[in-house]
């Protein structure tokens, strides 16, 4: 009678948990900020000529057609330690994959033990009675609420995510490598250019003491063009600081120690340029591009099929199960009576603890409303990254153009001043004065260019292009 209800009970069971996978299926978040018009569209910032909606290439750096920088870039991506670490979590990810997927299998265990016994009245001596246990037991899972698929779903979700992760600190490591590189060349490009302005100096300077010499100038005169030639060497050192400092952070992107820099970069002396407007697209291609936001997304999908992780524990687990085992006196060992066999359903159903399911599925539920928020900063904060490079370029292009211009007339003034003290009809301070902002004028040219340079990776770098593999 026991045995009747208990099957019974079991049948129920069965029947109730065949009804659907436990938990919500995922679809990606339809109100998000991401499927907003304004985020979909052009960029605000996108109308200026700088910039063009043409496709952004994979490799963005290749833009700037320079064959060292392609070079540099691609063995960053090759020897990176953080891609390195990177690629692990990933190898990572896949194996815990394959775990949960290992759990959909059928499982044996191989059990077997010798018993030693002798009852203490008989007076017998040892051994006693021998008995051998052999077993042999097999499950396998039916998984009839789908337990074991949200958990493989989430699994693979999280792998997709850690992929996503791995793919920003190419975009990361590709930004470095490039702005390094720039770096480099800027620094290069500032030294000589302050060097033709401490030369300029030096002539003065020179024709100063020759005045002096034959009796037109004074050593007051003198002193003050050698405090500017002074003044303006003094920033040399940074320079060179600055370029070394370059060319260690490219050996370490590259894997190398410090001393091992790349030898063939140190006399680059132009700086990188682009040679049309800037590729931008729009804001639905950034959504698509960005390795965050695409983090961000597979992290919900994830979390939602452990919803239904926690759902299916309000739901018996029915697995089919078998023994088979030889159990008996030693002397006894194949014959018959040793053997034993069984075949059935196992049902565990932990149903006393519901309160606590039900606690488990509310903070499921709500790291989902969690992620989603953070789904949507995610995006906001991305097209706000984009928005602010592009408007950073776009006025650091026109500040350089200016400071240019500003450049070619204190050039024009200090030749003009030259020829006045040289025929005598100009004041030695004037030319200092005119020297003085030309070569403040040309610094400030030099460092403004540098800055445009820096900008357009900072844009590419918010536009989230650089972690395609060439053979995707």
């Amino acid at each position: 009678m026991a045995a009747s209800r208990f099957l019974s009970a079991a049948a129920m069971a069965l029947a109730l948990s065949a009804c659907a996978t436990a938990g919500p299926d995922y679809h990606p978040p339809e109100q998000s900020v991401a499927t907003a018009p304004y985020a979909q569209g052009a960029f605000v910032s996108g109308n200026d000529a700088a910039f063009t909606q043409a496709p952004l290439p994979d490799r963005w750096w290749s833009l700037y057609d320079d064959p060292r920088l392609d070079a540099l870039v691609e063995q960053a991506l090759a020897a990176n330690t953080d891609l390195r670490a990177a690629d692990a979590n990933l190898e990572r990810a896949e194996a815990v994959v394959r775990e949960a997927e290992g759990g959909r299998a059928l499982t044996t265990s191989l059990t077997g033990a010798v018993d030693v016994s002798r009852q203490a009245q008989t007076g017998r001596p040892l051994p006693g009675v021998i008995t051998d246990n052999l077993g042999l037991a097999l499950s396998y899972p039916l998984d009839l609420r789908g337990k074991l698929r949200r958990a493989i779903e989430a699994s693979e979700s999280d792998r997709a995510a850690v992929e996503a992760a791995r793919d920003a600190v190419r975009v990361s490591v590709a930004g470095a490598a490039t702005k390094a590189y720039a770096d480099v060349c800027a620094a290069n490009y500032q030294l000589n250019v302050t060097r033709k302005v401490v030369q300029l100096q030096r002539q003065t300077l020179d024709a100063t003491r020759r005045l002096q010499r034959g009796g037109r100038g004074t050593a007051f005169d003198v002193s003050r063009a050698a405090a500017a030639v002074d003044a303006s060497a003094a920033a040399l050192p940074a320079f060179v600081a600055t370029r070394q400092n370059g060319l260690y952070l490219l050996a370490t992107l590259l894997g190398r120690p410090p001393a091992e820099y790349p030898r063939e970069v140190a006399d680059c002396a132009a700086l990188p340029r682009l040679a049309g407007a800037l590729p931008v697209e729009d804001g639905a291609s950034l959504i698509r591009r960005r390795a965050d936001i695409r983090q961000a997304e597979r992290t919900i999908a994830g979390d939602t099929a452990r919803i239904g992780v926690a759902v299916a524990d309000l739901y018996p687990q029915v697995s089919l199960g078998s023994s088979l085992g030889l159990s008996g006196p030693l002397e006894n060992i194949g014959k018959g009576s040793s053997f034993g066999f069984s075949l059935g359903p196992l049902l565990s159903w932990s149903f006393p603890n519901r309160p606590v399911v039900h606690a488990r599925i509310d903070q499921a539920d709500a790291k989902v409303r969690a992620d989603i928020a953070t789904f949507d900063s995610t995006v906001l904060t991305a097209l706000r990254e984009a928005e602010s490079a592009m408007e950073t370029y776009a006025r650091g292009r026109e500040r350089a153009a200016a400071l240019g211009r500003a450049r070619d007339s204190a050039e024009i003034s200090a030749g003009q001043a030259g020829k006045l003290f040289r025929f005598g009809r100009g004041g030695f301070l004037d030319l200092l004065s005119a020297q003085g902002s030309l070569a403040s004028a040309e610094v400030s040219h030099a460092a403004a260019q540098a800055a445009v340079v820096d900008n357009q990776i900072a844009v590419f770098l918010a536009l989230g292009g650089g972690w395609q593999r060439e053979a995707e």
